[in-house]
């Protein structure tokens, strides 16, 4: 008894030191919160003095929405130090709702701080941005005669259809360029008459100019390459092309192989001749598409040759079978349901469920082997209904017991020593031949 009080002590001096440990590091978080919520107030003056509203409006609903959670912190803390008492455990659940809020205010604080220290110092960093802006557009306005040259030239080699995406690139990055231009100086404008918020979004779209500007005349140069890639390859497709349709040839001649044919020696015809203004891009897509279409094809008639259809007879012959198996099933399990198990229930109603679905799949050839399988699978699972069902009615049935002895009743007759009760056999035979009888009327019917 002497270990068991003493064990029951300790685990009681332990939570008492972990509760003042608790309580303890809530006073230091209320305090530490309610000094983090005043500085942040502070940064919140001199950034809006800075930025403007707009761009301080995360931190000051941050602000606004810590300060409103934070009343709770401080009433439970007043709570924990007023007249009444209160017991241990409802101070270690107000202690732990205190430092629960206040370390959400810290972090919520931390994360709209950090953001606004990155404004802060893109800001500040907003003359040399606008230098830089300045010196991208300088060195973006050198390229376009190059781009107009670049689009000029691919224009004697390229049909409209493919030059369409670069035409107009040379206008539309000198356009940018001016843009960005103009950006910067409306952002010195703005910034000179203290109107920083306004300031701070010419220079983002301004900078924003510059990249599209840059990525239109990148686009000019990456059009050569792409399109001599795409002449390559074109190349090799056609090669590809006219092996597959002589192979095509010699695969079995279904509507689909003959179509696939059909459209491939049509594309192959329709492209640009050597020499002439072409589109790469528009000619690959077409090809490659109807050269899918004839491999699929091909494929399919190949695979239907190894493993041919079945007829709607074959199917038609497998779902009278599987209804033949459900009826004798249905007939069997519906005459003794309350000797039947769940197991041949549960096979019944799933070749039932699957019977319905059977019809619909039996027109179309590309799901009348579903069609085959599916009607197979009804007759597999009405043969097991069937068979669980007969083994639940053998092992619910009365036993027999004591036929055939010398007085044609067994042993000593009707209260010998075979059964308690004399009508015990009469009942076992009158059982047994209810069964049988409903098995030979569910199979004769």
């Amino acid at each position: 008894m002497a270990g068991f009080w003493g064990r029951r002590r300790r685990e009681e001096e332990a939570l008492a030191a972990q509760d003042a440990d608790l309580a303890r590091r809530a006073e230091q978080a209320l305090v530490a919160a309610d000094e983090r919520i005043r500085t942040t107030a502070d940064e919140l003056v001199f950034a809006q003095a800075e930025l403007g509203e707009s761009l301080t409006s995360d931190l000051h609903a941050a602000l606004s929405a810590v300060r409103t959670h934070m009343r709770e912190a401080f009433q439970l803390h007043q709570l924990n130090h007023d007249e009444i008492p209160d017991t241990v455990e409802e101070l270690r659940t107000r202690n732990a709702r205190i430092v629960q809020l206040c370390e959400w205010a810290e972090n919520l604080l931390d994360e709209k701080t950090g953001e606004l220290a990155e404004t802060v110092a893109k800001v500040r960093r907003a003359p040399e941005i606008i230098a830089q802006v300045r010196r991208d557009a300088e060195a973006l306005g050198i390229r376009i005669p190059h781009a107009r040259d670049t689009v000029q030239r691919l224009s004697s080699r390229y049909a409209d259809s493919a030059m369409h995406r670069i035409a107009d690139s040379a206008d539309e990055a000198a356009q940018l360029i001016a843009f960005a231009t103009h950006g910067a100086e409306v952002s010195e404008r703005r910034r000179a008459a203290k109107q920083n918020e306004e300031a701070n979004l010419a220079l983002e779209t301004a900078t924003e100019a510059v990249r599209r500007a840059a990525a239109i005349l990148d686009a000019v140069e990456d059009f050569e390459i792409q399109a001599l890639r795409a002449e390559s390859t074109l190349a090799d497709v056609v090669a590809d092309s006219r092996g597959d349709i002589m192979a095509a040839r010699t695969a079995p001649q279904t509507p689909e192989v003959v179509a696939g044919v059909t459209a491939l020696e049509k594309a192959l015809m329709s492209l640009a001749p050597a020499g002439s203004r072409n589109d790469p891009f528009a000619e690959l897509t077409e090809l490659r598409t109807a050269n899918s279409a004839l491999d699929a094809a091909v494929a399919k008639a190949r695979h239907r040759a190894e493993n041919p259809l079945p007829s709607v007879a074959q199917v038609q012959h497998a779902l009278d079978d599987a209804d033949r198996q459900l009826g004798v099933a249905r007939g069997l399990i519906a005459g003794h349901r309350g000797w039947i198990g769940a197991d041949a229930r549960t096979r019944l109603a799933e070749a039932e469920r699957l019977r319905v679905d059977v019809p619909a799949m039996l027109p179309a050839e590309d799901t009348r082997e579903l069609a085959l399988s599916s009607a197979r699978r009804v007759a597999q699972l009405a043969s097991e209904a069937l068979q669980l069902a007969q083994r639940d009615i053998d092992s619910s049935r009365p036993q027999q017991q004591g036929w055939g002895g010398d007085n044609g009743w067994g042993g000593n007759g009707w209260n010998g020593g075979g059964r308690r009760g004399g009508g015990g056999d009469i009942v076992s035979g009158v059982l047994g031949g209810l069964v049988i009888g409903s098995i030979l009327d569910g199979i004769f019917d």
